[in-house]
């Protein structure tokens, strides 16, 4: 079977590809290798990408929908989607919102579209985030909880996704089950995301940027726990028993919630130097602790994280030197 993969070249899809192709599936990989970060990252991901037996690259923009007419024509095998690419980072969007609306809304709904018009679609699998949380205080972050409250546009496009989902497992019994990933951390990560940032500080010798002076705390999750999920979720779609919409929304998260001081530390002790701190008042669109709530998707496909910070944290610090040449 073909699996059509968004965002193919970006940090959890280039994952969950190759874990894809690992197991024999054919990949359909989708991805406009914009600007946002460095390309030549994505382009490196790509390359390793492009050498595997069963794995075919699109270069297309998923809100432009004659682009992804081109790419559901050239594929007409594809029978479940897994769609990763969006448009990132809360502080980004509060400098360029349409960037925001384009990919998460617009694109999101153009795949939605694709779906609908697939009568082989057995599932459609979308990244949502624990963003979406907003302003809720009450800790674990439970899928039950209200989501309404959301603290930056990227949130709010996140939470939009889910509803248009929801509509279209309603409308058209689309099967989809949206994500919400927790801080997703680990080998060939994002440049703009925590763990990169401050090992490139330290190692430059520049100093690292602590928001609301080093009080917050996340729940980071290692890619490959991430990707376990991911593929998981994709081979359990939701069933359609023809009253309820064949739509479910997961927490996918360490269910640990970690000081980032301590997350520090431990990039500290890796690379074996310390680090000059600049502490900073939080920042508008942030939130000071996440923590996940896993127990819907560990009762429904036996999600179960195995990957510690201790552990983790030194595998990305690894390979960030050897991609670095340090």
């Amino acid at each position: 079977m073909t699996v059509l993969v968004t965002g193919a070249a970006g940090f959890i899809g280039y994952h969950t590809c190759l874990r894809l192709l690992d197991r024999g599936e054919r990949v359909v990989g989708v991805d406009n290798l914009n600007t946002y970060y460095d390309p030549s990252l994505k382009e490196r991901r790509l390359g390793q990408l492009r050498e595997r037996a069963g794995f075919v690259f699109c270069r297309a923009d998923i809100a432009d929908r004659a682009q992804m007419a081109e790419v559901a024509a050239a594929n007409p095998d594809v029978t479940r989607y897994i769609n990763l690419a969006a448009q990132a980072g809360v502080r980004h969007s509060l400098t360029k919102p349409f960037d925001y609306t384009e990919a998460n809304v617009v694109g999101l709904l153009t795949l939605l579209e694709m779906a609908r018009a697939n009568d082989k679609c057995s599932h459609f699998v979308y990244a949502s985030s624990s963003s979406v949380y907003g302003a809720n205080t009450k800790l674990p972050f439970s899928v039950e909880d209200r989501v309404d409250t959301p603290v930056s546009l990227y949130a709010a496009t996140k939470r939009s996704g889910e509803l248009m989902s929801h509509a279209y497992s309603h409308l058209f019994r689309v099967p989809t089950t949206g994500l919400r990933f927790f801080t997703v951390y680990g080998p060939w990560g994002r440049p703009d995301m925590a763990a990169y940032l401050f090992a490139d500080a330290i190692l430059a010798g520049r100093p690292i940027r602590v928001f609301n002076n080093g009080d917050m705390r996340r729940d980071f999750t290692y890619i490959d726990d991430i990707v376990s999920g991911v593929l998981g979720v994709l081979d359990n779609p939701p069933g359609d028993d023809g009253t309820h919409p064949p739509y479910r929304i997961y927490n996918i998260g360490n269910n640990n919630s970690e000081s980032l001081m301590d997350y520090i530390g431990l990039i500290e002790q890796s690379l074996g130097r310390k680090a000059t701190y600049q502490f900073e008042p939080m920042q508008p669109g942030d939130v000071r602790e996440t923590y996940a709530d896993i127990s819907a998707i560990q009762r429904d496909v036996g999600f179960a994280p195995t990957t510690p910070i201790s552990v983790g944290i030194p595998r990305f610090i690894e390979w960030f030197k050897s991609y670095r040449g340090v």
